[in-house]
């Protein structure tokens, strides 16, 4: 009977000491597995900065993301003029962000062709519209041509490169669009009153008497103005004037006021 029961007794010890051997390797496998092998496989802890690659050569990736241990790939374009084609437009992840090593940066690049857009219909319309319908389409207005008709600023034809171009034929966005308007039978248009217009909103009825933007004066500091507004103007407003002659501004915080230098004051005192 006592036999028996240190056999039985010895039996059981040998069991949990077994036991806990097998429970004890596991805890420090696992633990070897979490806290040494896993973070040095997948460099636990390591990051790197995305460096910012915006307006940079497609060519040139490969090398520069290479020497910072990450990748890239091309998974969408789009077309800018401000951008050289196949430069990169944007990025994901941003600059500045942290990744891990070989992480894929995916990129937007610029198009080699700019899309297409159709020519508006701008005949018979004002030279006013014309500028607006076609910075809405994005499409740049060129040169203007006067030729003799009773309407003034009224748009007889559109040119693309020197060519006479119909409506609704399709050409690169931000294309140049030369305009044949109506000189209305006089070539002297009176001066419009730009004061206190925007200078992008003065622009328009400038342009849209057929006179050029010339030089244009900043008055004050201006860094935190947004947007600027006319604060003087020359020739004055309603002054009679000559098609294609030069407007010039001054802008600025609206409210400022204009000093006028020495040769400005003598040049008005000889107009009065």
């Amino acid at each position: 009977m006592i036999k028996r029961l240190q056999h039985y007794t010895s039996t059981a010890g040998g069991l949990l000491l077994s036991l806990v051997i097998t429970i004890g390797t596991g805890l420090i496998l696992l633990l070897f597995y979490f806290y040494i092998y896993l973070p040095a496989s997948t460099n636990h802890g390591e990051t790197i900065t995305v460096p910012n690659v915006e307006g940079m050569n497609l060519a040139d990736l490969e090398e520069f993301l290479g020497k910072r241990n990450l990748r890239f790939e091309v998974n969408d374009s789009s077309y800018s003029e401000e951008y050289a084609p196949l430069t990169v437009l944007k990025q994901y992840p941003q600059a500045g962000s942290k990744v891990k090593e070989n992480r894929v940066i995916y990129l937007s690049i610029n198009r080699v062709n700019p899309p297409s857009v159709p020519v508006p219909n701008l005949i018979d319309g004002s030279l006013v519209n014309a500028e607006a319908v076609l910075r809405g389409n994005e499409l740049k207005r060129g040169k203007i041509q006067l030729v003799r008709g009773p309407f003034l600023n009224l748009v007889k034809e559109m040119r693309y490169e020197g060519k006479k171009i119909e409506p609704g034929t399709r050409i690169p966005k931000g294309s140049v669009i030369d305009l044949v308007v109506e000189d209305g039978g006089s070539n002297v248009v009176p001066m419009p009153d730009v004061v206190g217009y925007t200078l992008e909103d003065a622009k328009i009825p400038i342009f849209g008497s057929n006179l050029n933007l010339g030089q244009i004066h900043l008055v004050g500091d201006t860094l935190a103005v947004s947007p600027v507004v006319v604060l003087k103007q020359k020739p004055a407003p309603k002054e009679n004037i000559k098609v294609g002659d030069v407007v010039e501004l001054w802008v600025g915080k609206k409210g400022t006021v204009v000093i006028l230098d020495e040769d400005e004051d003598e040049n008005n005192n000889n107009l009065r």
